[in-house]
């Protein structure tokens, strides 16, 4: 029987699964925090050009990602690239983009580089993931590559990537990793392949907005949910945050009576050029009085922020609940986007193993034809580190300064009159920490509360944070708890 449901998040996690209940007839409606939809792929301006605010790469592999693609009609518009890969250390940039190349790395000895590629082989054959969240990666590590080899090339990669955090990470971590590029390997192409959709992740975005609102999904955006709770005739009631607004910034709706062309006009510029009703500028003047918290009731709600965000929503938890959601610790990234008229280097990722102010280099333009930018380059310049660090409070201007003089370090080529505009994303819950057993802790989805789902992240156990394991969340959420009949693709 059709459904009133509410799904909090209108990342692609809340998006597919709001594609997927609404193809069933349930009613369903969005309820996104912020002023734009995506999540973690949304887009912004950068300079005059229009791309994603975060990295993503598509492998040939990636089986959900191309399948919701070809769902919304995208599945055409992938283009392939073969990339390269380049690594920056003890203050020289070497190329490791084939077998000859890695042979050929200096840092490394014969012994310690063939150690190092029977480990990557070995992980990728490795099928008893639940047995490596029983270890450490750096005991892991050490024990198959060797002390000198993790501490010149481990090491440095994982505190990259996690901070001092790597000594409490479980082996799985890295096992996830390695198995997700190998994967692309095995996957029908002859080479190992990256790809993205022409456009971007906002054609994506665009796409499934489309595809939502001619299903009757409405989205409200602005609408920061405060609390979801069950009332004592069965119904969920979810109550929006109250918060001072400018008066042109209310809660608006974009509804099934838009129908796709008016959901163009109403919420997305041409050719989605980056904002669906963007939020209120905070150095606007602002209404004295707190808006009413606004509320409604629904059969059934679906949250799908991180799980600590989701535990301060849900006061009907069980204490147990509660405090398994709380405790889920997550790693954040402060991730700069720079768009510039030259070159770095011709390597899609950069791995550092020197000290930097940022985790790496992602020359986007690598991959995407430099036509999609205006003739631009586009470079990442990323940052993970934990929600409490101390990069989160520095101010733009710091961050720029001190990325910059970096990248002058490390490509003396590089000049600052070259960057046409300097961007900085900064999201402090990004991706759990796959700590040891991490598995055995996690709060499954259905709740205590009836009728209440917890779903995120935190439920991807068995790989890394990217889009096509996000797209796999949700589809496979969907089939177990709403009975759909998904194909549960190999990955």
């Amino acid at each position: 029987m059709p459904q009133s449901i509410a799904i909090v998040g209108s990342g692609l996690l809340g998006m597919t699964l709001a594609m997927r209940l609404a193809d069933d007839g349930h009613k369903v409606t969005i309820l996104e925090a912020s002023g734009d939809i995506g999540g973690l792929a949304a887009t912004w301006h950068i300079g005059d050009q229009i791309w994603d605010k975060h990295y993503h790469v598509t492998l040939a592999s990636d089986s959900y990602t191309r399948k919701l693609a070809e769902d919304i009609g995208l599945g055409d518009e992938f283009r392939w690239v073969e990339t390269k890969t380049g690594f920056y250390t003890d203050g020289r940039l070497y190329s490791m983009s084939d077998t000859a190349e890695f042979l050929r790395f200096p840092p490394l000895g014969l012994i310690d580089k063939l150690r190092l590629g029977a480990t990557i082989f070995y992980a990728s054959r490795v099928t008893n993931w639940k047995e490596l969240e029983k270890v450490t990666v750096e005991q892991w590590l050490t024990r198959l590559s060797g002390k000198r080899t993790f501490d010149k090339i481990w090491r440095p990669l994982l505190r990259a990537k996690l901070g001092d955090a790597y000594r409490e990470t479980s082996a799985a971590f890295i096992w996830a990793t390695i198995r997700r590029m190998y994967a692309a390997r095995n996957s029908g192409l002859k080479r190992e392949m990256f790809g993205y959709v022409r456009g971007g992740y906002g054609a994506i975005l665009a796409r499934l907005g489309e595809a939502l609102a001619g299903r009757g999904v409405n989205i409200a955006l602005n609408s920061p949910v405060e609390t979801v709770t069950r009332t004592a005739d069965g119904r969920l009631r979810v109550v929006l945050a109250s918060a001072r607004r400018r008066k042109d910034a209310k809660p608006r709706t974009i509804g099934a009576a838009s129908k796709v062309a008016a959901f163009h006009a109403s919420a997305v510029a041409p050719g989605f050029s980056g904002a669906f009703i963007t939020e209120p500028d905070p150095a606007a003047p602002q209404d004295n009085a707190a808006s009413a918290p606004q509320a409604t009731t629904f059969d059934r709600v679906i949250v799908t922020a991180a799980s600590p965000v989701a535990a301060g929503m849900l006061p009907q938890l069980s204490a147990g609940e509660h405090a398994d959601m709380a405790e889920v610790r997550y790693q954040g990234i402060v991730c700069a986007s720079v768009l510039m008229r030259c070159s770095l280097s011709p390597y899609y990722v950069t791995n550092i193993t020197d000290e930097a102010p940022f985790t790496g280099v992602i020359e986007m333009t690598a991959m995407v034809d430099k036509r999609e930018l205006g003739g631009n380059t586009l470079i990442y310049l990323p940052k993970y580190a934990s929600p409490d660090d101390e990069i989160f409070t520095r101010t733009d201007d710091e961050i720029e300064a001190t990325f910059l003089d970096a990248l002058q370090r490390m490509y003396p080529h590089f000049r600052r009159d070259e960057v046409i505009a300097f961007k900085v994303s900064r999201v402090k819950q990004v991706f759990p920490l796959p700590t040891l057993n991490y598995s055995a802790h996690i709060t499954g989805p259905r709740t205590s509360i009836e009728g209440v789902y917890v779903v995120n992240s935190s439920h991807i156990t068995n790989g890394t944070l990217n889009v096509n394991e996000t797209v796999a969340l949700a589809e496979n959420f969907y089939r177990e708890h709403f009975g759909g009949d998904v194909r549960d693709l190999e990955r």
